[in-house]
């Protein structure tokens, strides 16, 4: 076996397990990782104000050369005089390079790390969010939004820092540099300059929805392909090649005709830029000529003039684009804010502590639940306001969480049940009647509408969630493994565990065999979500990962139910063993695999109709002994 990793200690894992709240609006979301390095902004500032301010006075630099030498009686005057102006134009032209790599040296260093820090922080924050949250979005488009947030905060930084900081330096010093040649040539760039400005946010703002559509289109179309693709082998089995072609055909002239209309509206707003800024190089270079003509500037001022417009036009003509781009970046950070930055459905109370479990009783007291769901668009006030109506209206004993939840929706309605400590309890019913949700309001994956869920008498909503993880252990029926080695997705269960515990765990949960035949043994990786694995092999791990975290309360969910019935009779002595000195909750199908427990809890439509043991509930010829007597010829024959 390779070396154990070096353990996280508790320490560690509280501090990781608290997020930072993070900001609800995007320009809040922005400013919050920004103030983190106010002076690497500060600097990035005074660098790009630097190498603009360089650039811009290149051509008064170039001026002053020409005014040395227009004005010089001799070529050995001209050479003396030219000395200074020329130090200014190498001394600028060297700032500029200066100012612009030291920028991009900083830029380097800065944005790579503050996107890490927005990605580590989101994800922190995502790890809070309730189970609810979790299954109502998909884990890839949640992993994107992260990514596409902190790529956003990046761009969108970049382009006022790189693009319009840089941009608004070179209006404003060139309009100082005009009036200092012409107030008239000053006044009519700065006409032009604020036009072409507000011109341009008008026409980005315009062209913004389609740009998005055509995005919408691009995602869509990349979404049927992968559908496609992965669905390769029914379109084979089904003939359906002509009909996947057909239907990715239109999908592409979907496409098509939304990117054309993007394209030419942007095309359009390209022809005004080219225009407006064919109209500065003309205007202003007819009225210099005018200007000169008329002995109101001379050559140097002349020369300015027209090295300003070039670099005006410059900067100006993509200015359209880059508000498209700046519209598009901050939408996309809006959209991970929006859907991430979300306060979290379940929290810690304040006064949160740590659960001590040392008995091991659990208690449902009148405990009313339903899965109600906020209504699409629905804002936070809304839900709040809409909450105290509905627990105005319920009964006493129902304080309503949603106000889709109605009385007739509750899954569970006024529950009580209470586990002994150290009971084997199993559960048993048809699909719906509420057995994995008991499961989920024990590990508080939600909050009941009404009532309490206890452990040793203490609600669980006066501890913290970790806490309450910690004295859980959890064997699903379909267990999800890290893509990492098997050494790593056992040790889950206990992070400072040695080597040889993690190998007794696997030895108690009859994996050590199949893992020593492994190429690579305990070192061998097992796939994303365990896909080298086959069920059982899934299934094993996940037990040995529970043994080995050792929690003084076990719940079983269909925990073999993917063995075969050697490999299940195997690890149902180990988990006999595991089991002892531990409260312990098994949700099964089979009935045979919770016979031999000291209790059975039969549920019906989230009722409690029998409970007792085995050979109790078997002599009433109840639902129970229904439900024996279906699987007898089944299920049940190997007991």
């Amino acid at each position: 076996m390779p070396d154990r990793a070096t353990p996280v200690g508790p320490a560690s894992l509280l501090a990781a397990s608290v997020a930072e709240p993070l900001p609800r609006t995007p320009l809040a979301f922005i400013w919050r990782f920004v103030c983190r390095r106010p002076w690497s902004y500060a600097a990035l500032l005074l660098l790009e104000t630097l190498q603009a301010g360089c650039g811009i006075l290149m051509p008064w630099a170039l001026g002053e050369v020409v005014r040395a030498v227009t004005g010089a009686g001799s070529a050995a005057e001209a050479f003396a005089r030219i000395d200074g102006p020329f130090g200014w134009f190498v001394a600028l032209s060297l700032g500029e390079v200066v100012a612009s790599r030291s920028s991009g040296a900083l830029f380097l260093w800065l944005f790579p790390r503050q996107r890490q820090a927005i990605a580590q922080a989101m994800a922190a924050w995502l790890q809070g969010h309730s189970h609810r949250y979790i299954h109502d979005n998909f884990a890839g488009a949640l992993a994107h939004r992260i990514g596409e947030t902190s790529l956003g905060v990046n761009q969108t930084l970049g382009l006022l820092m790189f693009d319009f900081w840089p941009i608004g330096v070179v209006f404003g010093v060139s309009v100082v540099l005009l009036h200092r040649a012409n107030a008239g040539l000053a006044l009519f760039v700065s006409l032009w300059i604020a036009g072409f400005v507000l011109a341009s946010w008008w026409l980005a703002t315009r062209c913004q929805p389609y740009a998005v559509a055509a995005s919408a289109a691009r995602s869509e179309t990349n979404g049927r392909l992968v559908d496609a693709v992965s669905n390769l082998t029914s379109s084979r089995l089904f003939a359906r090649f002509g009909h996947e072609r057909a239907l990715l055909a239109e999908q592409y002239r979907r496409e098509l005709r939304a990117v054309t209309v993007s394209n030419r509206y942007a095309e359009g707003v390209r022809w005004f830029q080219f225009l407006a800024a064919a109209a500065l190089k003309i205007g202003i270079l007819w009225y210099a000529i005018r200007l000169w003509r008329d002995g109101a500037i001379g050559v140097a001022d002349f020369v300015t003039v027209t090295g300003l417009a070039l670099l005006i036009i410059t900067e100006a003509r993509n200015l359209s684009r880059r508000f498209l781009e700046l519209f598009e970046y901050s939408g996309n950070v809006a959209n991970g804010v929006n859907s991430i930055a979300r306060p979290h459905e379940l929290v810690d109370a304040p006064e949160a502590r740590d659960i001590p479990v040392k008995r091991g009783q659990i208690e449902l007291r009148e405990v009313c639940f339903a899965y109600a769901h906020r209504r699409l668009g629905e804002s936070d006030g809304d839900a709040e306001h809409a909450r105290a109506a509905q627990a105005a209206r319920a009964p006493d004993s129902v304080a309503a969480n949603d106000p889709d939840a109605s009385h007739a929706d509750y899954v569970f309605d006024r529950l009580s049940l209470t586990i002994a400590p150290g009971q084997r309890v199993g559960l048993v019913g048809s699909s719906g009647s509420g057995k994995s949700t008991l499961v989920n309001l024990l590990l508080r994956l939600y909050d009941p509408q009404a009532g309490a869920v206890l452990i040793d008498g203490h609600d669980l909503r006066e501890f913290t969630q970790d806490s309450l993880h910690a004295q859980i252990g959890l064997i699903p029926q379909d267990p999800s493994l890290f893509h990492r080695s098997l050494l790593d997705n056992i040790r889950y269960g206990r992070l400072d565990a040695t080597d040889a515990e993690v190998a007794a765990a696997a030895r108690q949960a009859e994996a050590h065999d199949f893992i020593a035949e492994m190429k690579e043994g305990y070192a061998s990786m097992v796939g994303e979500r365990g896909v080298k694995l086959s069920g059982g092999q899934r299934q094993r791990i996940a037990i040995a990962r529970v043994v080995l975290k050792n929690a003084p309360i076990l719940i079983l969910d269909e925990a073999t139910a993917a063995l075969d019935s050697i490999t299940e009779q195997a690890i149902q002595r180990t988990l006999d063993t595991v089991m002892r000195g531990k409260t312990v909750i098994v949700v099964a199908h089979r009935l045979s695999t919770i016979a031999h427990l000291d209790r059975i809890v039969v549920f019906d439509h989230g009722r409690i109709v029998e409970d007792g043991t085995h050979e109790q509930l078997l002599a009433r010829r109840g639902a129970y002994w229904r439900l024996w007597s279906r699987q007898a010829g089944g299920f049940l024959g190997e007991s």
